[in-house]
C-alpha cells in the first residue's frame, strides 16, 4: 500500500487577509515608542484607542472608526497621566469605559463622550491607586460587569470592584514581573505568565493557584486560553532561543502535549485566538507577518493553515469584537496594525472565501455579546449561575456563568444599555502638622516631581504679582487718606 501524506479538510483552509484601503487607515498617529511588550491598542465596535508618543506624562488617542485617513497633529487627547501609559482596554459591556494603566502606579476609568473627544481629556471618571509599582497590565472580567483586574511591577495581581473603586481581593503567588494574563470563557479561571518562568493556573476569586508549571526548556512569553476546551497555548523561546509555542493541558501542566519551533526570530511572538471558529493567529512584534492555525481536540491538535505576508513590520495590533465584524463580505477577524515607522494604523480583515452573499451560519456561530451575565456584589459572593437539573427540579445546581450569547444574522447595531456610575467617596483627611497628606500626595515618577515643581514655580510666581499689586494698592490708598487729612474742611 503506498505511502499518502495526510489531508486535513477544513473550511477555513483558504482564509485569507485583506488590507484596507488607505482611505479607510488611520494616518499621522505619533504611535509611542516604548519598549514595553504590549499592543498599546484597543478597539471595540465604535471607537479605535492608541497609546501616542507624548512628554511629561502618557497619553493616548480615541477616534471614532468612522473618521478614517490623517489625522490632525493637535488631535484632542486622553492625558491625564503623569507617566507613560503602558495598556490600555476597553469594557466589553459599555462601549465607551476604557481602563488604563501606567508607570505612575495608577489604572483610571475614562468615559469617552458620544462622537469622540473634542478637547484634551484630563480628569478621570475613577482613579484607583494602590500598586506600589508601575502598571503594565489591566484586564476586563469576560462575564461580569465592573470587574477589573491589574497587574504591576510590584508583583501582585488587584481585582477591582468599579461598583465602589476600591481594590476587594489581591493575588500574591508571583515571584517576579507578569508578563501576561488571560481568562477562560466564563471567567472562573485566571492564567498568567511570569518572568520567574513560570506558567499558572489561579481560581482568582481565592487566589488558589490550581497548576504550576516550571518553564524552563520553554521560556513562556505569552499565554491565551482555547475557549472551552480545556486547554492553554503559550508562545515562547526555546533552549536554542528560537521562538516556540507549546500546548498545554489545562488540568495537567507537567509537560506539554506539543511544542513547535515557528522559526528564529527575536521578536515577540503574540497569539490571538477565535473560539467561535477554533482559528489561532501568531503575529510577530517587529515583523509582518501574521500565521494562523485550526486547533482540534484530537491530535495533531494544530494544523497549519496559511500566512499572511506583509513587508511592513508591526509594534502591536488591535483585535475588533465578533459583534463589530462584517458578516455580509464573510469576515471572521480583524486586527488593527501599528505601523510606528509610518505613523500608520492599517486594518487586516481575516476573510473565508464564499461565492454565496447570504448569511454563513457555519461560520457564525452564538458568540458573546454585549450583555454581563454577572454583576460583581454576584461574583465576589462566589454565586455562579444557578441552573435547575431536570431530574431533581428542587435542588440548585451551581454551574459557571457563561457569555450572554448573541447571534450576528442580522448585523449588530444594537447600542449596550449598560451605564457606568462613579461611585461617589467620602472625602476623607490625615493631617499633620497642618497639613493634609491625602491632600498633599507625595511625587512618585521623576515626571510628577517635575510636574509639581512648575505647578509650584508657577503659583509663587502668580502670588508674587498678587502680592505687588497689593503693595501699589496699599500705597495709592496711603496717599488718599493723606490727601484726605491735609484738605481744608468745608463747613
Amino acid at each position: 500500500m503506498s505511502w499518502r501524506p495526510q489531508y486535513r479538510s477544513s473550511k477555513f483552509r483558504n482564509v485569507y487577509g485583506k488590507v484596507a484601503n488607505r482611505e479607510h487607515c488611520f494616518d499621522g498617529i505619533p504611535i509611542t515608542k516604548n519598549v514595553h511588550d504590549n499592543h498599546f491598542c484597543a478597539v471595540n465596535a465604535r471607537f479605535l484607542a492608541i497609546v501616542t508618543e507624548s512628554a511629561g506624562g502618557g497619553s493616548f488617542l480615541v477616534i471614532p472608526l468612522e473618521q478614517t485617513g490623517r489625522i490632525e497633529p493637535n488631535y484632542p487627547k486622553v492625558c491625564g497621566h503623569q507617566g507613560n501609559v503602558l495598556d490600555i482596554k476597553w469594557n466589553p459591556f459599555i462601549d465607551n469605559i476604557i481602563a488604563s494603566c501606567s508607570e505612575d502606579t495608577s489604572v483610571r476609568i475614562w468615559e469617552i463622550p458620544e462622537g469622540g473627544l473634542k478637547r484634551n481629556m484630563t480628569e478621570a471618571l475613577l482613579e484607583l491607586h494602590g500598586h506600589s509599582r508601575r502598571v503594565g497590565l489591566v484586564e476586563w472580567h469576560p462575564t461580569t460587569n465592573n470587574i477589573l483586574f491589574s497587574a504591576g511591577y510590584d508583583y501582585k495581581v488587584l481585582i477591582w470592584n468599579l461598583d465602589v473603586g476600591e481594590p476587594v481581593k489581591m493575588i500574591d503567588c508571583h515571584t517576579d514581573v507578569i508578563l501576561c494574563m488571560s481568562f477562560n470563557t466564563d471567567g472562573s479561571l485566571l492564567t498568567t505568565t511570569c518572568k520567574d518562568k513560570k506558567l499558572r493556573v489561579i481560581e482568582p476569586r481565592s487566589g488558589r493557584v490550581l497548576q504550576e508549571a516550571n518553564c524552563k526548556n520553554h521560556r513562556v512569553n505569552r499565554v491565551v486560553f482555547l475557549g472551552n476546551m480545556k486547554r492553554l497555548l503559550t508562545t515562547g523561546v526555546s533552549r536554542w532561543n528560537t521562538r516556540q509555542i507549546a500546548l498545554w493541558d489545562q488540568e495537567d501542566l507537567s509537560m506539554p502535549l506539543i511544542e513547535e519551533e515557528i522559526d528564529g526570530l527575536s521578536g515577540l511572538l503574540f497569539p490571538f485566538y477565535d473560539a467561535d471558529t477554533h482559528m489561532l493567529y501568531l503575529a510577530g512584534k517587529g515583523d509582518g507577518n501574521i500565521r494562523y492555525y485550526e486547533i482540534s481536540t484530537e491530535k495533531p491538535y494544530l494544523s497549519y493553515l496559511m500566512e499572511f505576508r506583509s513587508p511592513a513590520p508591526q509594534k502591536g495590533l488591535g483585535v475588533m469584537p465578533k459583534h463589530g465584524l462584517d458578516v455580509s463580505a464573510c469576515e471572521v477577524f480583524r486586527f488593527y496594525k501599528l505601523v510606528t515607522l509610518k505613523g500608520l494604523i492599517e486594518p487586516i480583515s481575516m476573510i473565508v472565501p464564499r461565492r454565496s452573499d447570504s448569511y454563513q451560519e457555519d461560520i457564525y456561530p452564538m458568540t458573546p455579546g454585549t450583555e454581563p451575565a454577572l454583576t460583581p456584589d454576584e461574583w465576589l459572593g462566589g454565586i455562579n449561575r444557578v441552573h435547575l437539573v431536570s431530574s431533581c427540579p428542587n435542588v440548585p445546581h451551581s454551574w459557571p456563568a457563561d457569555p450572554v450569547l448573541m447571534s450576528l444574522k442580522e448585523g449588530y447595531k444594537k447600542s449596550s444599555k449598560m451605564v457606568f456610575k462613579a461611585p461617589v467617596k467620602e472625602k476623607k483627611s490625615v493631617v499633620v502638622n497642618g497639613i493634609d497628606l491625602l491632600e498633599n500626595v507625595p511625587p512618585r515618577t521623576e515626571n510628577e516631581l517635575l510636574r509639581m515643581f512648575f505647578r509650584q514655580q508657577d503659583e509663587i510666581r502668580r502670588l508674587k504679582e498678587e502680592l505687588a499689586h497689593k503693595d501699589i494698592r496699599i500705597r495709592q490708598l496711603q496717599l488718599e487718606l493723606k490727601n484726605l487729612r491735609n484738605s481744608p474742611k468745608n463747613c
